[in-house]
């Protein structure tokens, strides 16, 4: 067991200690409210109750379910307790609240606690029941509780950006690290609209509110994702844990294959036997290389290269591993990834290491007693060990092999180094008389490591140590050495700057890759980032060509469907290329085997089971190769370009679908308001007509004036109607002009008032306007439109006898004017209701009588104004104030 593994398990171990005596936590966790929860969790403690666990129900919310309520029969119910609240400005009344002593008195082996994120009333001992939970679970009391993804405290702002609401009750995340089991709670986001719709989660208004906010297609399609997101996360989480607390890798689920390469032939080969051990296997495949901090020639790279790209045809995945020991980045990986079978070739074995079990293939075979072990002889292997007996493979090899790893440019660096290092030494002893002068030559060797390869490391150590020897070792400028002391202080040195430059090129390996790995992550979070705010398909696309070419420095294209994003114009190779990557779902062009005669390197944008987008990339003319980092992260970010698409795919269908819904609704809601409204004065227009044209001569001159009468107010009310269907028409589309004139407040309202009173006669009212008001600056026709709709409103629900007040007067240097009727009132939940179009009730604008326009035309005409209206209850509790605010100009 390696140091990693030793401390995991620590870890794993001190958690579970931590929570021995403790309670344990069952959360049931759901997308969104009326997927299920309570009914999930009281059915299955009605379950534990019959095997006879002691349960308890702290608390559970039924909301008005009675298929929830029922499961509550026949389980020990805890009373609840009552505080006394008074709210600011309120009376005081009880609220009942989770009896939190009353329950550990109980001490019962499960208690059963809905609704983990509730804020308490104020006054109980906790501000928040998660705090009551924790509590009990201290206590040694199992519990039952219910949280949907939306309070989570670290998807906070995940879900603020998903729906537009800000979650005020949140749960924080160590809560989570108290769990026991996590149970899921799954409903498809059509059955739960259903569900809506059928008034099962809330009453048909707010469930019509609900379903046009926070339960839209979309919103809940992502908060499901979310839920089983973290599900997931938390039972990989407890199987690590598990298993690292015995001291074990984890489990595999799948009994995948991993096979090693190294580059240094063969690599292609390996690659084709663990696709045909992993295909006879139906396992998933993977293929890995190890960094392990030295550099890595071109030509090796290459291999590399085709091997990775032989692999991702062959359905494998690529990956590159970094660490110091190629065993241990194996088995970590192996674990990791669930792997069972380890494939690799026969490795070159030197003698010495093999002596001491040191090679890779002993190694493996001593560390991994859990996996499966395939040592491959590679043709290059057998081929090796026919001639060995020859000596070809020493001749030479070794030293051909360290000069691929050197370029030109290392070695000028190495000597380099080792001369100005000899020129150094020489100032130093002859004008600062330093006795050790081999640090500057240990100093000189960590340098060239740090900026160079490690064979040119050790070109300059031993160039140094030649260089110290002959110029500074007695007796000098010579290759001996004079004294037995000098002889070990050589060695010790060569030793010493061998060591330093091994140590400063690992290091400097393991900079590089941890460089690249933080790039790769930095570029897909920002990438994610600007998908997570992109509203439709041609932002997604937009969002996507901006990261491509900041994080690989390359033109981009792309095309999704009908939109495109293009910058160069594509010839016909690269069209073809195009194509082919569209059709066949795999990348084409540059960098790969399929018509890399393109510029453009093109990967699919695979957006569902038929449609299919694409990416180009253009790299700059001077990329010959292109590096297995940069490939993954193209295509790492490919992969989430084609899932923002498929999301900004679905929920402009889903829009597609409310708004089509919604339209059909407030064609439905027309037709009916036509079908009354208009129909009733027609017909009393019609009666009285007929009356008069069959017994007009019988009647005397009173019927005739008082039908006559009848013809002209249902005319006029008529008229009324067809004129709030057309403002609403005009503010609907646009057409709506303000013609602005200086006109008096009073007059306004005495117009209104006047105009009122010849349809309404028996209306009253009451008129008080601040001395000295001026003039505003609006559409005079639109504005007393406006207040005429409010005033009709308020007198048709005053009682009889009783006047509407009317006070206009500047209030923070605007002009409001509050009209007060003494009505039913309106209750709180439905006052901002009240203006939406076609809402019907038996109070307000929403009457029997009305079409339910006249404070919907209002708001939208005082809009224009760039003013505003809102409902407000009325002085002293009694009827309904509609507070009408308009900005003012000074004349």
């Amino acid at each position: 067991m390696n140091d990693s593994s030793r401390e995991r398990q620590a870890d794993a171990l001190v958690g579970q200690l931590q929570r021995q005596g403790a309670g344990r936590l069952t959360i049931f966790l759901g997308a969104a409210p009326g997927v299920g929860k309570t009914y999930t969790m009281l059915t299955r403690v009605r379950e534990l109750r019959r095997a006879g666990t002691d349960a308890v129900v702290g608390i559970v919310e039924t909301h008005g379910r009675s298929e929830t309520a029922a499961l509550l029969d026949g389980l020990e119910i805890l009373p609840r307790r009552r505080i006394e609240y008074t709210p600011a400005g309120g009376s005081p009344h009880a609220l009942e609240e989770l009896d939190l002593d009353a329950l550990l008195a109980r001490a019962p082996a499960l208690a059963v606690i809905d609704e983990l994120a509730h804020r308490n009333v104020p006054g109980s001992r906790h501000e928040r029941r998660w705090q009551d939970v924790i509590e009990l679970l201290d206590a040694g009391i199992d519990v039952y509780t219910t949280i949907n993804i939306q309070h989570l405290e670290s998807l906070n702002d995940v879900v603020h950006r998903i729906t537009g609401v800000r979650v005020g009750e949140t749960v924080p995340d160590a809560v989570f690290d108290r769990l026991r089991d996590i149970v899921l709670v799954d409903l498809p986001p059509r059955e739960l609209i259903e569900r809506l719709h059928q008034g099962k989660v809330y009453v048909p208004e707010q469930a019509a509110h609900a379903l046009q906010a926070f339960f839209s297609p979309g919103n809940l399609t992502a908060l499901r994702e979310l839920a089983m997101q973290t599900a997931a996360d938390r039972v990989d989480s407890d199987l690590r844990e598990a298993q690292a607390a015995r001291g074990l890798p984890g489990v595999p689920v799948r009994r995948g294959v991993m096979v090693a390469i190294d580059g240094r032939g063969s690599s292609e080969y390996l690659v084709r036997v663990a696709r045909r051990l992993a295909e006879r296997r139906d396992a998933p495949w993977t293929v890995v290389t190890v960094q392990a901090g030295e550099a890595t020639d071109d030509s090796r790279q290459r291999e590399l290269d085709r091997a990775f790209a032989l692999a991702r045809r062959l359905g494998g995945d690529a990956l590159v591993l970094h660490g110091n020991n190629i065993v241990d980045a194996l088995l970590d990986q192996a674990s990791r990834s669930g792997a069972s079978a380890i494939v690799l070739g026969r490795t070159r074995e030197r003698p010495l290491a093999r002596m001491f079990n040191r090679t890779l293939t002993q190694q493996l075979i001593q560390r991994g007693a859990h996996y499966e072990l395939t040592i491959v002889s590679t043709p290059e292997a057998r081929a090796r060990a026919r001639h060995a007996w020859r000596g070809n493979h020493w001749r030479g090899a070794g030293w051909r092999g360290a000069g691929s790893l050197l370029s030109r440019g290392d070695t000028v660096l190495a000597l380099a180094a080792a001369a100005g290092a000899t020129a150094l030494a020489w100032i130093a002893e002859r004008w600062i008389e330093l006795d050790d002068l081999s640090l500057i030559f240990i100093v000189a060797v960590v340098l060239v490591a740090a900026r160079t390869r490690m064979t040119a490391a050790v070109i300059a150590a031993v160039s140094c140590f030649f260089a110290y020897n002959f110029f500074f070792i007695e007796p000098r400028f010579t290759l001996m050495i004079g004294a037995r002391q000098g002889a070990i202080t050589v060695v010790l040195f060569l030793v010493a700057a061998l060591v330093a430059g091994r140590l400063a090129s690992k290091l400097r390996m393991q900079v590089l890759a941890l460089r690249a790995a933080n790039a790769h992550a930095i570029a897909l979070q920002t990438l994610g980032r600007q998908l997570s705010t992109a509203g439709d398909v041609g932002q997604v696309l937009q969002a996507g060509r901006d990261a491509l070419r900041r994080a690989l420095d390359a033109d981009a294209v792309l095309q999704a469907g009908e939109h495109a994003l293009h910058t160069h114009a594509l010839d016909e190779k690269d069209r073809a290329a195009a194509d082919w990557a569209m059709r066949h779902r795999q990348s084409s062009g540059r960098y790969t085997d399929t018509l890399s005669g393109s510029a453009w390197w093109f990967l699919p944008l695979v957006l569902g089971d038929r449609e299919t987008g694409v990416v180009g990339l253009r790299m700059p003319d001077n990329v010959g190769r292109l590096g297995d980092e940069q490939r993954r992260l193209a295509e790492a970010m490919t992969e989430d370009i084609a899932q923002a698409l498929m999301r900004a795919r679905l929920v402009a269908d889903l829009e597609d679908a409310r708004v089509g819904n919604e339209t059909e609704r407030l064609r439905s809601a027309l037709l009916s308001s036509v079908s009354h409204d208009l129909r009733s004065p027609l017909a009393s227009i019609i009666g009285a007509a007929s009356t008069l044209d069959h017994y007009g001569t019988a009647m005397d001159e009173a019927d005739r004036r008082s039908l006559l009468e009848t013809i002209r107010i249902e005319g006029e009310r008529l008229d009324r109607y067809i004129q709030n269907l057309l403002d609403m028409t005009r503010l609907g589309h646009g057409g709506l002009t303000l013609n602005r004139d200086w006109i008096g407040v009073d007059e306004l309202i005495g117009s209104a008032v006047t105009r009122l009173q010849r349809y309404e006669p028996q209306a009253r009212f009451e008129v008080s306007i601040a001395p000295d008001l001026a003039p505003i600056w609006v559409h005079p026709a639109l504005v007393e439109q406006a207040l005429f709709n409010v005033l009709e409103n308020a007198a048709k629900f005053s009682p009889a006898g009783v006047a509407v007040v009317v006070d206009a007067r500047v209030v923070e240097g605007a002009l409001r004017i509050d009209v007060r009727d003494r009505g039913p009132g309106i209750p709180e939940d439905e006052r901002r209701r009240i203006f939406d179009m076609f809402y019907s009730v038996e109070r307000g604008d929403r009457g029997r009588q009305g079409t339910g326009l006249g404070l919907a035309i209002t708001q939208g005409m005082i809009g224009a104004h760039g003013g505003s209206v809102e409902a407000l209850p009325g002085a002293d509790g009694r009827g309904t104030t509609i507070r009408i605010t308009l900005p003012r100009v000074e004349p």
